[in-house]
């Protein structure tokens, strides 16, 4: 399942990652899902993006607070 995004100029995988999954270092999903995009820095506007609908990664109890 997917979620479409039609790009901004100047927004990045990484911005895409915080505002759908409120983490920025899991852009990795978006840039498997969309191989039809050249991976740069920065994207240009108009791209129509499919963004996975991932499950969220659970709370991890054991690990110690600076950690979750």
């Amino acid at each position: 399942m997917f979620l479409v995004h039609v790009t901004t100029e100047g927004e990045r995988w990484d911005q895409l990652a915080w505002r759908y999954y409120g983490d920025a270092h899991r852009y990795l999903p978006i840039v498997e899902a969309n191989p039809h995009v050249p991976i740069t820095a920065a994207l240009p506007a108009g791209l129509t993006l499919a963004i996975p609908i991932l499950e969220p990664e659970p709370a991890a109890e054991d690990l110690p607070p600076w950690m979750r």
